[in-house]
């Protein structure tokens, strides 16, 4: 079975993340959080779901939630997520 496994790095992105939009909103925050994760979880059954990277070295797919991108990779059984970006960050300077 599958098992995701979150990085430290990406850990710290989800947590500026949230503490970014709950400044406005602790509501909306645990809601978009919420959603990332739920989404990453998905993984679990549909592994291959994200779409390949192609500005990277690595093997890095890239899956959707709303302005963010899950960037993640497969090693063996083992779903390592890398990071989450939102939309309008030049992901390349993280991923190359």
């Amino acid at each position: 079975m599958a098992e995701l496994v979150w990085t430290e790095e990406s850990e710290r992105w989800l947590r500026d993340i949230f503490e970014y939009i709950a400044l406005d909103n602790p509501d909306a925050a645990d809601a978009v959080i919420t959603g990332i994760y739920d989404r990453a979880q998905s993984l679990l059954d549909f592994p291959e779901s994200g779409y390949t990277y192609e500005g990277s070295t690595e093997d890095v797919r890239i899956l959707l939630y709303s302005h963010y991108r899950i960037a993640y990779s497969l090693e063996g059984e083992t779903i390592v997520i890398l990071g989450v970006f939102h939309g309008a960050l030049a992901i390349e300077r993280y991923l190359i």
